[in-house]
Parts: structure tokens; sequence; C-alpha cells
């Protein structure tokens, strides 16, 4: 399904039936609808599941200019004023993350409760996303020049899984080591079809953090981090504290050895599962 964002047409991918109470799903930067197939056959039996494709990313339309944190909370915005009918269950990886915290933060009365996934909670006048010394922006710097050459020459995510799969990752091994087959496929299908210049506020510290931590979230959050000894950890500790401090409804768990991705590696999806599970079926 498409939905209207301004000039912005946006890709919606929907299951479930209709008189079902909606679960919207958030991908991370790079990222598509995709990654979430996992997912909906453990959910569908209760909700109306909504994945969105974000601007840039995916089948939705690239846009001019930069790409900011609040035009991705504005995309995830106009699918619950125009499509999701109720106020919707949010579950949000990284970037996916940042946006729901957003959401349930500025306009609550959208959300019935979001689950955060290693998300960059970042400070109000903080100039960056992502830590400085963090393992992902060498990975995005690297990302930001390939992309526009696997795309050049036609690659398709079938092609880009294994080399995706050989790639280093920066804790040791390989990352077909760490990530399960189908979350390679699903990488490599965000690939081939992402405009890669939404790295570029990213890679020049200029995301505009739109959520506050400072600020309560009244809705009920699980914030979900990667372990902190993972060098591409997102959600700091002391995030955590802080979103707890100020939380009305807020819990947090951290994986131990979970690295960034957490709901695609191998060991650490079910663990992952488990908290999603168990935050939809006690949602009032």
């Amino acid at each position: 399904m498409r939905v209207q964002n301004g000039d912005v047409s946006l890709n919606v991918v929907v299951d479930g039936a209709d008189d079902a109470p909606p679960l919207l799903l958030l991908h991370g930067i790079l990222g598509c609808a995709e990654t979430w197939d996992w997912m909906v056959p453990r959910v569908i039996d209760r909700f109306r599941v909504l994945r969105l494709d974000f601007r840039g990313h995916g089948d939705s339309d690239r846009a001019p200019g930069r790409y900011q944190f609040s035009e991705y909370v504005g995309d995830a915005v106009a699918v619950c004023e125009q499509l999701a009918g109720a106020p919707v269950a949010v579950v949000g990886h990284s970037l996916g993350g940042a946006t729901a915290a957003a959401l349930a933060q500025t306009r609550p009365e959208l959300v019935r409760g979001a689950v955060l996934e290693d998300a960059p909670l970042a400070d109000p006048d903080a100039s960056g996303a992502v830590d400085e010394d963090n393992s992902l922006l060498d990975a995005f710097r690297l990302m930001r020049q390939s992309i526009p050459q696997v795309q050049a020459a036609g690659l398709t995510a079938d092609q880009i899984a294994p080399i995706i799969a050989a790639g280093p990752y920066a804790g040791g091994g390989t990352m077909g080591d760490l990530v399960l087959d189908d979350g390679l496929l699903t990488m490599g299908k965000g690939m081939v079809r992402v405009d890669a210049s939404v790295l570029d506020v990213v890679l020049n510290g200029e995301m505009d953090p739109v959520h506050d931590l400072t600020r309560p979230i009244v809705v009920p959050v699980v914030a979900v981090a990667a372990d902190p000894a993972m060098p591409d950890a997102v959600t700091g500790q002391e995030q955590l504290a802080r979103l707890e401090a100020v939380g009305t409804n807020v819990t947090t768990h951290t994986l131990v050895g979970a690295n960034h991705l957490i709901h695609d590696t191998d060991g650490q999806r079910e663990p992952f599962w488990q908290i999603v599970d168990d935050f939809l079926t006690n949602l009032p």
C-alpha cells in the first residue's frame, strides 16, 4: 500500500486482518520492510502488521535534500494517521527505534507502546546520533562508497548476501559468522534499493535527535540494548538509566553478547523475540 507524506510516497507492506489491532514495524538505516519478515508469522494471528519503508529506503520514494530524523518521524506519523485506524504498538530497530521513541513521546495518542531495539537515543544537544568511536561509522563510510557501485553494477540481493557474509565484523570473525542467512539476504535487499545519501547526515554528525531523554514517554516502553562490550553497540547504559529515570512505564534489557543487529543475529533473535512477545501480550 502507499501512504503520502507531503511530496514523498511511502511504501507500507500490510499483513493481517483489517479489524486486528495495528502493529507498526520500523527498520534501521539502509534497511527495508523485509527485515521483519521473520516476525510476521509470529504476530499475524493477533495484529494487523504495518511494515514501513522509510523515505529513501526500500520501495518508498527518494527525497530531495538531506534525510533527517524529523522526516522519518513524519513518515511514521503519516502511516499512523492514514492507515493504522487505531493507536499502534510499534517495534523499531536502530533508526526505527529512535523514530519509535520520538513518535511515542511527541504523539502519544497514536501509540499504545513501543519497543526500541538498540536505538540511538542521543541527548537533545548531541552533535551526532552515534558515538565517534562506534565501528558502525566505519561500516557506514564503506557502504556510502560501495552502495552506488553495487547499484550501478545491477547486483541482486542474492549476489550481495555472500559478499556481506564474507566481510569482517569489527568484533572479530566475519559477518557470516554472526548474522543469520535471512538477515544477510534482507541486508542485501536494503542495499540494492536504498538512497546511499541517507548516510550523509549520520557521517557528518548532523542528525537531529527528536527524542528528548530529559522528558518522559508516557506510554509503555521497552528498550533493548546490545552488549556494551560490542564495538557497534548503540544504546548506552547511561541512556537506559536516563530513560528509566524520567519514564512512567519503562523496562530495559541489555542482551549479553548481542551486537547492534540483534534481531538478525544467530543466538539473539529468540531472546529478543521473547521480550517483544511478552511486551505485546501484556500491552493494555
